[in-house]
């Protein structure tokens, strides 16, 4: 069976705040009427009131505060990725560009990140991904990335110890690996990045990683699985990166095959 259409007196309630938020008259950070307020207003009960909180909280538009109310979400910048942020010339790059949401505006965001290096026993997944014994020692190295202080997506990378074994890649303080990232240390020690697999999927988060990206309820997460390889096909790293969908979005130009 289909789902009702979304035409009832909370329906039109939230349409006319969503409508309000997007064309601007209400703007992030703004307070919402109180249920009651709401209730008033368009001479609906209070539980339809609140119906209509609740469909514009799912949809990413509000956060509720506990004994305050419910407020207009503030918005992120938006950033681009595309093949071109594994460029060797932005290896060592902190800076990135970034939009608006509504895209007429392009800014400079600084990043930083705090990291947990650490050396474990390869799982199945991991043990797959880098053509190793399941057991065998790998270091992982589990980031939090953020922009201008919010952050924005977790990278978790996984590497066989023998390939940056006493390599900065292992200091765990914050920051890049060394002065220009992991992919220049692994050229360094004879394994060069060569080309980049990542499979992308959209899911809800945990409740780990809704609090650790402050995600407001309904938000999903897009999930990135990534490989990278040597020109001779040897995977030097295995990474799994979660990113705030609201702040993501991707680009992949390619040529038509045959």
């Amino acid at each position: 069976m289909s789902p009702e259409p979304q035409t009832g007196p909370a329906s039109r309630i939230a349409d006319d705040f969503r409508t309000a938020i997007k064309d601007g008259r209400l703007h992030p950070g703004d307070k919402l009427p109180t249920v009651r307020d709401l209730a008033d207003q368009y001479g609906v009960t209070r539980n339809t009131a609140s119906k209509a909180v609740s469909i514009l909280r799912s949809e990413g538009l509000i956060v509720t505060r506990y004994g305050s109310g419910a407020y207009v979400r503030q918005s992120h910048p938006i950033r681009t990725l595309g093949p071109d942020r594994y460029a060797r010339s932005k290896w060592q790059t902190t800076t990135v560009d970034a939009h608006t949401e509504d895209g007429r505006e392009t800014i400079q965001q600084d990043g930083d990140q705090t990291q947990d290096v650490r050396r474990v026993p390869a799982d199945e997944e991991v043990a797959a991904a880098l053509g190793i014994p399941l057991g065998a020692t790998v270091v992982e190295r589990a980031r939090t990335v953020r922009r201008d202080g919010e952050a924005t997506h977790t990278v978790t990378s996984y590497y066989r110890l023998e390939d940056v074994e006493g390599t900065p890649i292992e200091d765990d303080r914050p920051g890049m690996a060394g002065r220009r990232g992991s992919f220049a240390i692994l050229s360094e020690r004879g394994l060069e990045p060569h080309d980049v697999r990542e499979n992308l999927k959209a899911r809800m988060p945990s409740v780990d990683e809704a609090e650790t990206l402050k995600l407001p309820p309904g938000e999903p997460v897009v999930e990135m699985i990534r490989w990278t390889r040597t020109a001779d096909g040897r995977v030097i790293e295995y990474a799994k990166g979660v990113h705030a969908a609201s702040r993501f979005e991707w680009s992949f130009p390619f040529l038509i095959p045959d």
